[in-house]
Parts: structure tokens; C-alpha cells; sequence
């Protein structure tokens, strides 16, 4: 299989941190971008290029793929350099049985995604039908806009 430069580093990072943070159960853990950069020129990887390992552990496909989310990158304001340290927590952790959080790619739940549509049902169904009462009390939609407004359309004219 040809892997890219960037899933070279995805991959040596959920094998060497992401994974054995999960089986131990701890929801924070951290990947500092000098050690992952140096077990990756074990392996052929170019040591020059810190930028690209910095992009690949804050990429969406990683976190998604590992069920991740950033918490904290030390570092320099470019946010690419070897003194890099991004801080991850597990997006999904598995709360109610106190247990350790999934293993990415291997006992992960399929967890349901929710559409747009689903989304904003859910959303706006909370809040509807919340003004009806006070609507209802000015005459409808129409007077309370008037009312908001400060004055009637007819006297406006």
C-alpha cells in the first residue's frame, strides 16, 4: 500500500499515541511533534519537515478518524515547529461505565451521525411555540410587531 507523508505520520501517531492512550483508558494525552517527528525518520520520513507533521495531527481526517478532539497546541503562534505539543482528548469518551474510551479502528461503536435536517429539528423543536402565549396576549404576530415597533402602521401614514 503507498502511504503519503501524511498518512505516514496519521498512522505512526494512532499506533504509538492514540491507541495506547484509549487502552489505558486516560481521556487527555498529548503528541509532541519533536519525538513523533524523530520515530518517524526511523522509518525514511524527512526530518525537515515539522510543518507537515503539524498539519497531519490537527488535520480533520485525524481527529475524525480517531475520534479526537484538540484541546490545547503549545508551541510557537505559527503553530508549526518541532516545539510543538498538540493536546487531544477523546471526543467520545465512555462516561457512563467508567470504562477506558474506545480503541480507535478496533472496538470504536458506530456512532449515528446526525443530518443538517435532523439537527436543526432538534434544535428549533425546543424553542418552538415559545413566544405563542405572548403573541397571542398582543393579537397575533401582526400587533406585536406593532407593539415592538412602538407604533401602529396607520398611525404612521
Amino acid at each position: 500500500m503507498n502511504y503519503g507523508l501524511s498518512d505516514q505520520v496519521r498512522a505512526r501517531a494512532t499506533v504509538s499515541y492514540v491507541r495506547p492512550a484509549a487502552s489505558r483508558g486516560r481521556r487527555p494525552f498529548s503528541i509532541p511533534v519533536k519525538e513523533l517527528l524523530r520515530d518517524l525518520e526511523g522509518s525514511g520520513f524527512p526530518s525537515n519537515h515539522a510543518r507537515q507533521v503539524c498539519t497531519a495531527l490537527t488535520s480533520g481526517k485525524f481527529l475524525r478518524e480517531n475520534e479526537l478532539q484538540i484541546e490545547t497546541i503549545d508551541g510557537p503562534p505559527s503553530k508549526n515547529s518541532t516545539t510543538v505539543v498538540v493536546h487531544y482528548r477523546f471526543a467520545f469518551p465512555d462516561s457512563q461505565s467508567g470504562s477506558a474510551a474506545p480503541v480507535p479502528g478496533k472496538n470504536s461503536p458506530e456512532t449515528p451521525q446526525e443530518t443538517p435536517e435532523q439537527w436543526a429539528h432538534r434544535v428549533t423543536g425546543k424553542i418552538s411555540g415559545i413566544l405563542k402565549d405572548e403573541l397571542a396576549e398582543y393579537g397575533g404576530g401582526e400587533a406585536f410587531l406593532r407593539w415592538v415597533r412602538g407604533y401602529d402602521e396607520e398611525d404612521a401614514l
